[in-house]
């Protein structure tokens, strides 16, 4: 699965430090790795060409789209529109947790936390030519915050005013404690054109592009099909340090295929330029192909050192018959994840086990003292469990039909109540259990349907349920699932964003990330720990508490992962010798090769 978490809160850094000095950048804990007079990004070719066009996917995995406003909950955006706006500052990809100047020259947090000072760059400007000030600032941070997608109001909950002190100056202040996350929050927020939406609605969707002040604007889309993006050649902050040998294509041409064995024959006939494959059994068995052979077609695995994230089949305990652990423990154990990896992965993939997989902050074996010491005044919310050995996935024998494993799952689901009668899992009542998987592509249903059958043995009533992705996307906006598979990706300075994910006040709220309907004061008091973290230690102790505190609640069936982007691409790009930390960046580091892009042949 691509990630779906790369446009909202994915972007959504840490901060901290009593600075009460304007400076270059903002970092969490410690100095920043780049000084002032840095001239460029440290992954970057600074003589990096540019030109041509690259024509691939957009990375979050949408198989259409019918707006171009991808900051409100409202449609379908199309991907990749961060493009077309700026922000006052902006991320550097080999640290955890630091940005940098671009809109704004300085930023000044206070000596107290509780508000940061924005000075910006006289020369900002918006594509048609309008001046970028302090009053597009404080507008935006307006229509975010009661306007906007549900992840940006939960982020800017407790960032409490956005104040104009001058054309290229605002000031955001902050209340509560929660604040260390909050000046870098503001700091990556997009900058909107205040004069286009007082022309314009902004909570509707629209196919109308957007006023935006970035590098790139919309020259040509087809709904659903096809979106085009130009470099603007008047681009204002072409020069700026942050962006010397970034954003080298001139045009980057985003299709839409409906599956992705449609996405592979593209790949194959030329019609695109670059493609991330998803699908392990494609990868080890589909590339077998003369241009690949000949080096025309290149194969490449680059690795990936952010965290993976938390990957798999989310339970919907909104639901009666998922509210009691032990079903939930149940379906946990008749999917056969070894059987899986082997035979249809080709063994590529590794167990997801945490909600920080691929991370420092993973929780492994029983809890620590430091860990302890915030467990214990939550032992009345908490299962026993949760103070013994992490909880980890169980491990079949691989024969797809492991019996042991499935007799303790029945043995689970007769206690909870649910009693074979007549070869169907019934309750007291008499109704049947039933488990449907819900989809939006048949590439999950060769995955789904052994996990369908062993289900069917315990005698439940499972089924799979494709819809078209327009439809997918409103039933999870609106939790009408059973079980939905998705992957959430976890920033490398984790904060405000768990309340999306886990917290219980966005339980309910339409649109929210928190699929499962988590709702746990235990829960809701870590990730206050971890926001109030003043030092990376004390951030890591309590993040492996609440993932050891999520994991014993096991709402969740875990998948996979791998620490790799497994890349397909014709060899007419150029790219920069080494590969940012925490990013692919295509986009933004790699260009045209001129003299390979002419000589290189197309098609299998």
């Amino acid at each position: 699965m691509r990630a779906v978490f790369a446009g909202a809160l994915g972007v959504l850094l840490a901060t901290g430090g009593a600075l009460a000095e304007p400076r270059h950048g903002i970092s969490a804990f410690g100095e920043l790795a780049l000084s002032e007079d840095f001239d460029r990004l440290p992954y970057v070719n600074p003589d990096a060409p540019k030109g041509g066009r690259i024509t691939t996917l957009g990375t979050a995995g949408r198989i259409t789209f019918d707006s171009l406003n991808g900051f409100i909950l409202k449609g379908v955006a199309a991907q990749e529109l961060t493009l077309l706006f700026d922000t006052l500052m902006v991320r550097n990809q080999n640290e955890p947790d630091a940005v940098y100047s671009l809109v704004a020259k300085t930023a000044d947090v206070a000596a107290d936390r509780m508000s940061v000072t924005f000075v910006l760059d006289e020369a900002a400007a918006f594509s048609d030519g309008s001046k970028l000030t302090a009053d597009d600032v404080c507008a935006t941070f307006g229509l975010l915050k009661d306007k906007g997608h549900p992840s940006y109001q939960i982020s800017l909950g407790d960032v409490e005013s956005c104040t104009v002190d001058g054309a290229n100056q605002a000031t955001y202040k902050f209340k509560g404690s929660n604040v260390r996350d909050l000046p870098a929050t503001v700091a990556v927020l997009p900058v909107f054109s205040k004069a286009f939406y007082e022309a314009n609605e902004f909570d509707k969707t629209t196919l109308a592009p957007p006023l935006g002040s970035g590098p790139y604007k919309v020259k040509q889309l087809k709904q659903g099909q096809f979106i085009t993006y130009e470099r603007r050649q008047d681009y204002w902050a072409k020069d700026k340090p942050v962006n010397r040998g970034r954003y080298n294509f001139d045009e980057i041409k985003l299709l839409y295929f409906r599956d992705r064995t449609a996405e592979l024959e593209a790949i194959k006939a030329g019609n695109l330029d670059l493609r991330e494959e998803f699908t392990s059994k494609s990868w080890a068995t589909e590339y077998d192909i003369p241009a690949v052979k000949e080096g025309r077609l290149i194969k490449e695995t680059l690795p990936d050192a952010r965290a993976s994230g938390a990957q798999g089949f989310f339970l919907n305990m909104r639901r009666d018959k998922f509210a009691d652990i032990r079903v939930r423990k149940a379906l946990d154990m008749a999917f056969d994840f070894e059987w899986t990896n082997k035979n249809l992965f080709f063994d590529a993939y590794k167990r997801t086990g945490s909600f920080f997989e691929n991370s420092v902050l993973r929780a492994s074996d029983k809890p620590t003292t430091e860990e302890l010491a915030l467990l214990q005044p939550l032992k009345d919310l908490l299962p026993a469990a949760t103070f013994d050995a992490v909880y980890e996935p169980p491990v079949s024998n691989g024969s797809g039909q492991d019996r042991k494993m499935l007799r303790k799952a029945a043995d689970l689901l007769g206690e909870a109540g649910w009693e074979v009668r007549n070869g169907t899992r019934v309750n007291a009542e008499g109704k049947p259990l039933t488990v449907e998987f819900l989809i939006f592509a048949p590439t999950f249903e060769r995955i789904i349907g052994p996990y369908v059958r062993n289900l069917k043995l315990l005698g439940i009533d499972a089924s799979i349920r494709q819809v078209e992705a327009a439809q997918y996307q409103e039933r999870l906006k609106n939790f009408d699932f059973d079980v939905a598979v998705q992957r959430f990706s976890m920033p490398e300075t984790p904060g405000v964003e768990l309340k999306a994910f886990f917290g219980s006040a966005n339980a309910e709220t339409p649109g929210s990330f928190n699929l499962a309907g988590i709702k746990n004061k235990a829960v809701d008091t870590l990730i206050e720990k971890i926001m109030q973290a003043e030092d990376r230690k004390s951030l890591t102790v309590a993040a492996k508490t609440l993932d050891r505190v999520l994991r014993a609640e096991q709402f969740w069936v875990p998948q996979w992962y791998k620490g790799a982007h497994t890349l397909a691409y014709w060899n007419i790009f150029g790219k920069p010798e080494t590969k940012p930390r925490f990013a692919r960046a295509v986009f933004d580091t790699w260009w045209i090769d001129g003299a390979r892009a002419a000589s290189v042949k197309r098609g299998p």
